[in-house]
């Protein structure tokens, strides 16, 4: 049994749906097994739950080389700093923060491991997890550019959606075990 097979049948009756969607955004898609692979994984450490992420890396690492795995742990960790930064300024909306520089240091962005693209896709998928409207619209542009097409973003979106409702639903499991130790 694969690390995912595991996980899926620990995410509770009340979200089903996403035991069967889990699999499926896993299975075959329009994207490729590198690509596939990398966007679950950095979506898994921007969702934050710990077991949900070690299954995944745990299944990634059968698939993919570490090279991918290290590239999507970057997108992750990336997009949890610019995602903040550019959400910011695009919902304060103030001139003044507009037109400042970042100054923060983004350079794997520009020389990942793998595929300039992929490592791209990894970055838009984090970006709808983090909700961040500036940083999807940029990385959505650079992928699609690059060769990806409206279905290959749609299917790494969905990855990134599924992927975060499971790390959810296994906080409602957490969340109810919990709630049974404090009633007993």
């Amino acid at each position: 049994m694969s690390s995912i097979e595991a996980i899926r049948e620990r995410i509770p009756e009340a979200a089903r749906d996403l035991r069967l969607n889990l699999g499926a955004v896993l299975g075959e898609s329009s994207l490729s097994e590198t690509q596939r692979w990398g966007t679950a994984v950095a979506c898994a450490y921007a969702a934050r739950n710990p077991e949900l992420t070690a299954a995944i890396v745990a299944d990634a690492k059968a698939k993919v080389d570490e090279a991918v795995i290290d590239d999507a742990r970057a997108a992750a960790a990336l997009m949890g700093m610019n995602n903040v930064y550019y959400r910011f300024r695009h919902m304060i909306g103030k001139e003044a923060y507009q037109t400042k520089p970042a100054r923060l240091r983004m350079q794997r962005i520009a020389r990942p491991n793998g595929s300039k693209v992929d490592f791209e896709l990894y970055c838009l998928a984090v970006s709808a997890i983090n909700g961040c409207e500036m940083c999807l619209q940029s990385h959505e542009k650079v992928v699609v550019e690059g060769g990806l097409s409206d279905e290959q973003v749609h299917d790494a979106v969905r990855i990134a959606a599924t992927i975060h409702g499971a790390a959810v639903a296994l906080e409602l499991d957490a969340g109810d075990r919990a709630a049974a130790e404090l009633a007993a």
